[in-house]
């Protein structure tokens, strides 16, 4: 079963899941979540200041949307800036870290093994939590 779509030279990814928060400065979480993290900067749609929706894909599949907070009486999704947290596969938990560090992102836990692999955690500059480790997740049944 395929469930990606091509359009032109362009496919479209299978169906994820594809985590979303709000940013007091989203142009500069952004450039930080690209810069420091290694996300891809998908599409960013503004008005004005205002970061209406962006994507950013993550190269190992998936990714995150965001926007600009707003005020919530406008703000069909109205999530609080800084709450965010999110567990991102990667291969080298290390080498992210200091990338991330050098960027400015907050260390909270260095990288680790742990009983499932290899991980970290850092914090960006709005206040979310990022834990990057190599745990793939456990098999699915009867898959």
């Amino acid at each position: 079963m395929t469930c990606g779509a091509t359009i032109g030279a362009m496919t479209t990814p299978a169906p994820q899941v594809w985590p979303t928060l709000r940013a007091t400065d989203a142009p500069a979480l952004i450039r930080f979540l690209v810069d420091a993290f290694g996300f891809r900067e998908a599409a960013v749609f503004t008005d004005g200041d205002v970061v209406l929706h962006a994507q950013l894909a993550w190269p190992a599949g998936g990714g995150v949307m965001l926007g600009s907070a707003r005020p919530s009486d406008g703000d069909r999704w109205p999530l609080r800036p800084g709450t965010f947290g999110a567990y991102v596969v990667c291969d080298d938990p290390d080498a992210l870290w200091a990338r991330a560090v050098a960027a400015g992102a907050t260390g909270l836990d260095e990288p680790a093994d742990a009983g499932h692999g290899r991980e970290c955690r850092l914090q960006d500059p709005e206040g979310n939590h990022w834990s990057f480790g190599t745990y793939r997740g456990e098999p699915v049944p009867g898959e």
